[in-house]
């Protein structure tokens, strides 16, 4: 009686076999194009004013990435090379991407690299909400 209730075994042929993988590959290829397209128009928006072309090549660079294995080979590489330039991306490419702490990461680097000291205001933004956060766990500590 129990055997009543198990599936039966479905069997595959050849022939499903060869279109499932040629549906894959099409399907990777596609990918690949579409990703490069976007990397392509990232760099085409890239002189406009604002960062609109860096987010865009960003998430072409991911689409490449996902789905050719030479392409993640190279980001191995240059990231092993280059560990500080690639960490962005690497937060960038995990399931559940931290795009906020990436992007206030980088607002601080180049705020860092390119205003003088006395017109930072990211940096005095962060530590007096560090000071907020450490009055607020004092008050409920006590």
């Amino acid at each position: 009686m129990l055997l009543a209730f198990v599936m039966p075994i479905q069997r595959r042929s050849e022939a499903d076999e060869f279109a499932r993988e040629l549906l894959t590959k099409l399907t990777r290829w596609l990918l690949l194009i579409i990703g490069a397209l976007v990397v392509l128009a990232g760099i085409l928006i890239s002189p406009l004013p604002g960062p609109g072309g860096i987010p865009v090549i960003v998430v072409g660079l991911m689409i490449v990435l996902r789905n050719s294995f030479a392409a993640r080979r190279r980001f191995v590489r240059f990231q092993k090379a280059h560990p500080k330039l690639i960490f962005p991306i690497r937060r960038l490419l995990r399931k559940e991407p931290e795009v906020l702490q990436v992007a206030w990461q980088q607002a601080l680097r180049m705020e860092r690299l390119v205003i003088p000291r006395s017109w930072r205001v990211a940096i005095r933004t962060r530590r007096s909400l560090k000071r907020r956060h450490r009055a607020k766990a004092a008050s409920k500590a006590a």
